[in-house]
């Protein structure tokens, strides 16, 4: 089974280049530590300025909330609290063949 996690940011313009360096480490983390995060994209659209899109591939929804209660998402999502305007989050889940 595959879960799939599609969030968009909306980023304070002042905050656009801290917040970066910050989503990238939780990326690279969440990849490193969690044996259920397979894929975590960090994606921009020069259309769309200060938005963030990430997709996140998990093995579950369980794995999905792993990752939301390991300590470097709580450290990641307390130091970028102020720095986003805005968030959306859609989860999907694998539909059978």
């Amino acid at each position: 089974m595959s879960y799939a996690v599609c969030v968009t940011f909306t980023i304070r313009p002042e905050a656009w280049d801290a917040f970066l360096p910050l989503m990238h480490a939780n990326a690279a983390a969440s990849l490193k530590n969690e044996e259920g995060c397979h894929r975590f994209d960090v994606l921009t659209d020069p259309a769309y300025p200060h938005e963030v899109f990430l997709y996140e591939l998990y093995t579950d929804p369980a794995a999905f909330d792993a990752h939301l209660a390991s300590d470097h998402f709580k450290s990641f999502d307390a130091a970028t609290a102020d720095m986003v305007a805005g968030k959306a989050v859609k989860r999907y889940t694998q539909v059978a063949s």
